[in-house]
């Protein structure tokens, strides 16, 4: 009964039939399907923004990122709202090692997957949220004559607080962490607005041990995350064949403007 109370009515009446009809196809868990409701209703997804959401499986990867959030958060709430803010892993399908011509994908360094995102940032931003504002790419940080460089530094609305976040090509390493609780460090002290919360660090690797990555984290006063990234080159045919086709995509919207 009391799952049945929660049910978002107000959501479940605002979000058009094609919205429904893909949501009833393609998901098949009610808790999953009342997931995506609420996330058209939060976030004006449009159809493919909703196909996409069900092809990375966003209702699985939700708030299940390695962090320590709640230790090191001065507000409860604030760092429930940071847990359910960021997954565990983004899919960045838009980064095509073909495109860009390179042909082996352990060739890709970080400074292409960076530039591949900043030029598709809107996509990036679509991934991460809708609360999600570009600062700059590469962001120099001056503090006691050391210049330092922060990959992608985003504002959070909704958490009204700084997000850096780093990038990493290979498997998730402790320096990783060290080198980012000194940048957030440098933010809160010099580039925090007095109204503002402090400062979220992620970093975006290609691979971790979560129980490490947990066990490790926790040891840090400011405040972090891990997660993972693919790209289309690691993407298995299954999940290819899960994230809508773009010939269907286009009916899907021209039927949603009629």
């Amino acid at each position: 009964m009391p799952k049945e109370l929660n049910f978002p009515m107000e959501e479940f009446l605002s979000i058009g039939f094609t919205h429904h009809r893909i949501i009833l196809s393609k998901v098949k868990d009610k808790d999953a399907r009342l997931f995506y409701i609420r996330r058209c209703y939060d976030e004006k997804f449009n159809v493919e923004s909703l196909s996409k959401a069900i092809g990375r499986d966003d209702y699985h990867h939700q708030g299940s990122l390695p962090n320590n959030f709640l230790q090191t958060l001065p507000a409860s709430e604030q760092a429930f709202r940071a847990i359910s803010t960021f997954k565990d892993e983004y899919l960045l399908d838009y980064i095509n090692v073909e495109e860009i011509g390179i042909r082996d994908r352990e060739d890709i360094d970080e400074k292409v997957v960076e530039n591949v995102i900043v030029h598709n940032i809107k996509n990036f931003i679509l991934t991460f949220g809708k609360d999600f504002t570009f600062v700059r790419n590469q962001y120099h940080l001056d503090a006691f004559g050391e210049d330092q460089f922060i990959d992608i530094l985003f504002f959070n609305r909704a958490l009204n607080c700084l997000v850096a976040v780093e990038l990493k090509k290979g498997k998730f390493k402790t320096s990783y962490l060290g080198q980012l609780s000194g940048y957030l460090s440098i933010l809160d002290e010099f580039e925090k607005k007095p109204h503002e919360n402090p400062s979220i660090g992620i970093i975006l690797c290609k691979d971790m041990n979560k129980a490490f990555v947990d066990f490790v984290i926790r040891d840090y006063s400011k405040p972090m995350g891990v997660a993972t990234y693919k790209t289309s080159a690691d993407m298995s045919e299954e999940l290819k064949k899960a994230l809508p086709d773009i010939e269907e995509l286009k009916k899907m919207l021209e039927n949603e403007d009629k």
